[in-house]
């Protein structure tokens, strides 16, 4: 693999194209479900989708949901995708579809109004959890095992406790994963940047430290992928500081126990991924960087894109790599492996 990906990097240089899509919204949530699939979501009420590549977008604004801003956003196919809003309140919502949005069912209206929810993640189209910032010095979580026709509390009064002035951040729908078939993760930020992991579908937690930037309000770490169930990379950085690069990136190979620091990020960022092999891209406000080394080393990503959020799927040879961002804002780009 290591092979492979020197000759993706010496004889391929694939850019960032600009995709034509009739909105404004700012996207921060991204699902990539296929080369052809692919869903986003962000402000007002917006989520778009693809069916061939992007050739063409469909724009939807989902009814009754104009003033809310779709963080979030987990497809499964052409047809069925949940979507989770952010806000104080009742503004943190989920909805879901079956028919490609042509009907959005609202399943969840948070009735917490000291909680707010930062992201959803899936297991499969039936088992998933989303997330709140802690109340009272605990992360709140919800979970559904029936597609979402109920949506309930989970218990986290054993879940280790958060310091005050510590949460997580709504900034690409990264800040909580599943991973395999029963773990899940979650990071944090603001007074400390830790990383929560479950192994029983969210049942229970430990917590461990990381060695990412934090302290203020707007540090910490922003985005968790993993490789698998030991090896996995975060970033963050400051958000206030967009291109203050140190201690933004650190990589795990014990499933999130400990973490390295990694070198040369081009700032912060919000959003990572993970394609095959070692090689990961990260996003943010002042561009993009790329490691093919499972996050130990980055280098900058070509011309400066400001995006918020990144997705793909990788194929045997050919990997459909998207980005979405501010300003109804989308690219994409595929890379395709040159075997030395």
């Amino acid at each position: 693999m290591c092979a492979v990906l020197g000759a993706l990097f010496t004889s391929v240089s694939a850019q960032w194209v600009k995709q034509t899509v009739n909105t404004t919204a700012s996207f921060r949530g991204l699902s990539v479900v296929n080369a052809k699939v692919v869903w986003a979501s962000g402000t007002g009420g917006t989520v778009i989708r693809t069916i061939d590549g992007g050739k063409t977008w469909d724009v939807n604004i989902v009814p009754g949901a104009e003033k809310l801003d779709f963080r979030d956003i987990e497809a499964f196919d052409e047809n069925e995708a949940y979507i989770l809003s952010i806000g104080n309140g009742e503004s943190s919502r989920i909805y879901h579809t079956t028919n490609g949005g042509t009907i959005w069912e609202l399943q969840f209206k948070n009735t917490n109004a000291k909680a707010f929810f930062d992201a959803i993640a899936c297991w499969d189209r039936n088992h998933c959890i989303a997330m709140s910032d802690p109340v009272d010095n605990k992360f709140v979580l919800i979970n559904t095992i029936d597609g979402g026709f109920h949506w309930k509390p989970i218990d986290t009064s054993k879940m280790p406790g958060t310091k005050d002035g510590e949460a997580a951040f709504a900034a690409s729908g990264t800040c909580l994963i599943t991973q395999g078939k029963n773990n899940a993760f979650l990071v944090s930020g603001g007074n400390d940047a830790r990383v929560f992991r479950s192994t029983d579908r969210g049942k229970t937690w430990a917590a461990f430290s990381t060695p990412i930037v934090h302290g203020t309000s707007g540090s910490g770490i922003f985005s968790i992928t993993m490789f698998n169930d030991k090896n996995g990379v975060i970033v963050g950085g400051d958000y206030e500081k967009v291109d203050q690069a140190r201690d933004s990136a650190a990589f795990t190979k014990d499933g999130g126990k400990t973490w390295k620091l990694g070198s040369n990020l081009g700032g912060y960022r919000s959003g990572a991924a993970i394609y095959q092999g070692s090689l990961v891209i990260a996003v943010g406000t002042n561009g993009s960087d790329i490691s093919s080394d499972s996050g130990a080393s980055w280098k900058a990503d070509g011309k400066q894109t400001n995006l918020n959020a990144i997705g793909g799927y990788a194929g045997a040879r050919r990997w459909s790599i998207w980005g979405v961002g501010v300003k109804g804002l989308v690219v994409n780009r595929t890379v395709i492996t040159v075997a030395p």
